[in-house]
């Protein structure tokens, strides 16, 4: 029986990859593309065949870490039944984030941070903080709060707190705090929109 080969990743997914590990691992401008070229084993041409810019590759490594994100949390979301359960599992997964021995903190508070205003990488952070808030809304609404965008608000805000105790702090319990917190947010809000 023959053997099977492994098709070598390509120039694109490679760099990507080295994208993801360098830019995350040391942030976005004091990572130069020289590195990314070297680390990926790719002929400068390839990066900006590929992707044109070092913008265009860090809009990328974005949106891949935006999926890589979104697929976490929805996992952890699939193991709970109500929305109620759902809505705290959100943080579930960001503690399973938290706990593993890379985590560098949230890249898009990183990436965001360096980027300049009113550009693409600032805009693809923009739309996946939208996208949190929108989980958390949604959740809310179906939990049967009365007001979801103002919860997912304080709920977003919990979040990213824990995301900045997590790195700043060491703190292995942040999440769970913020778990914690969350669920009283939650609950008053659906005592007061019994209560409406």
């Amino acid at each position: 029986m023959a053997a099977k080969t492994v098709a070598k990743p390509s120039a694109r997914e490679r760099l990507l990859a080295s994208a993801n590990e360098l830019f995350y691992a040391r942030g976005v401008q004091s990572v130069g593309i020289d590195q990314i070229i070297e680390h990926a084993g790719v002929a400068k041409a390839s990066l900006y065949n590929t992707f044109g810019s070092k913008e265009e590759l860090v809009r990328a490594y974005l949106e891949s870490r935006r999926e890589s994100t979104l697929g976490r949390i929805t996992r952890a979301m699939s193991r709970f039944r109500t929305p109620r359960e759902r809505l705290l599992g959100v943080f579930v997964a960001q503690g399973e984030a938290m706990s593993a021995p890379t985590y560098n903190g949230c890249a898009f508070v990183s990436a965001a941070a360096e980027a300049p205003h009113g550009g693409r990488v600032e805009q693809v952070c923009d739309d996946y903080r939208e996208e949190i808030r929108s989980i958390f809304a949604d959740l809310a609404a179906q939990a049967g709060v009365a007001d979801p965008d103002t919860l997912a608000r304080k709920l977003h805000l919990l979040y990213d707190g824990a995301m900045v105790s997590a790195r700043m702090d060491r703190d292995p319990q942040a999440a769970a705090f913020a778990r914690e917190a969350a669920e009283a947010l939650l609950d008053a809000a659906l005592a007061e929109s019994a209560g409406s």
